[in-house]
């Protein structure tokens, strides 16, 4: 069986995608943290926050699987972006298109950096 190379020369493409997509999802994080700031101004309701921040973590978790060739990670990235995108729709009753770019993103760019990898993977 062949071990996936790792090295950052011949997975330049890979890091790059996964680089574009986390700059785009600290942009989601950033919309969090300036909700959470003003959540008294807004009238959010705070437990929101407990549940927006939880689901920033597992979607990072998941990020940095894929990072490192994790199966677990591709599947649950998409999951957890999605019931971000959902809280975010129940709550608050916005549509975040910084959600939207980053399933965009994946589906559309990040898979075809995973797939051709995906039977390498362990």
């Amino acid at each position: 069986m062949k071990s996936v190379d790792r090295s950052y020369k011949k997975n330049k493409d890979y890091y790059f995608i996964f680089g574009l997509i986390l700059l785009v999802l600290l942009l989601s994080i950033n919309t969090d943290l300036q909700e959470y700031s003003q959540h008294e101004l807004i009238n959010i309701p705070e437990g929101f926050f407990y549940y927006t921040f939880g689901v920033d973590t597992m979607i990072l978790i998941s990020w940095l699987m894929i990072l490192f060739f994790r199966k677990a990670g591709v599947i649950l990235f998409p999951v957890f972006v999605m019931l971000h995108f959902g809280l975010h729709n129940y709550f608050l009753s916005t549509y975040l298109y910084s959600d939207i770019t980053v399933l965009f993103l994946f589906i559309g760019i990040g898979l075809i950096a995973v797939i051709p990898r995906w039977k390498m993977l362990k």
